[in-house]
């Protein structure tokens, strides 16, 4: 290599290793809170990616997927296609996914009751909301709404031919959970319940009826926004519609 090029790649280094520096130093001092998503992405990038300028992979990854969280639901073999992104550089992309997702389960676990049907949706939209299959998820709660466990009970499109109602309650048996709140994602981004979903959440509470565990709500979570069951008023028309026909 002749002098002039090694002088501008010292250079180049120097000038990237001052702004690295700059970078987590402002981190440090101002908080993450202060930190754009594109700052955060190059900041991540950098754990995994020496000598580099990851700025500039950082905006282009982000003009790609749009937003930070599709960035990281991107499968890691589409990543690495990226110039300047093999799959080793991409692996803290996808380990900080998996901590975020159980920092949230374990944040939610430890939620003594539920408040609302929006702080479900806050504690599993991260990890539900970009997913490209319909996946349900239960809530398990005892008689006193203490979150016992949160499951996956399957993936696909809800009915009842796929997920029987007694696999769901014999999960909860399991765990001698008291009631039950349903979560299930939109893959077209659109929360709003199908005939399918309402049918499906009909018969569980009915089945949760007579095996006196009862269907708290079931909420849809969508791209940019979620549909309880509870709040618009569905879950109570159906268990009245289910009682009357008891009678």
């Amino acid at each position: 290599m002749d002098i002039k090029k090694e002088r501008i790649l010292l250079s180049s280094y120097e000038k990237a290793k001052g702004h690295r520096k700059r970078l987590k130093e402002r981190f440090l001092k101002n908080g993450p809170e202060t930190f754009t998503d594109e700052d955060l992405l190059e900041l991540l990038l950098m754990l995994n990616i020496p000598y580099k300028d990851t700025r500039k992979l950082a905006r282009s990854l982000l003009s790609h997927y749009k937003t930070l969280d599709n960035v990281l639901d991107a499968p890691i073999e589409e990543l690495s296609k990226f110039k300047g992104l093999k799959e080793k550089s991409a692996l803290p992309l996808k380990v900080i996914k998996e901590v975020a997702r159980r920092y949230l389960k374990g944040k939610a676990l430890k939620t003594e009751y539920l408040r609302s049907p929006e702080e479900v949706y806050h504690y599993l939209k991260y990890e539900m909301q970009n997913l490209s299959r319909e996946t349900l998820k239960a809530i398990f709660l005892s008689s006193k709404s203490k979150i016992l466990d949160i499951e996956k009970i399957f993936e696909g499109t809800i009915n009842e031919s796929i997920c029987y109602p007694r696999e769901i309650f014999a999960k909860a048996f399991e765990r001698k959970a008291s009631s039950i709140i349903l979560v299930h994602n939109h893959p077209s981004g659109d929360p709003t319940p199908s005939k399918e979903d309402i049918k499906f959440t009909k018969n569980l509470i009915l089945a949760g009826y007579l095996l006196q565990c009862k269907i708290l709500d079931h909420i849809i979570i969508g791209k940019d926004g979620y549909y309880s069951m509870v709040e618009k008023g569905i879950l109570e028309n159906l268990e009245k519609e289910i009682l009357l026909n008891l009678k």
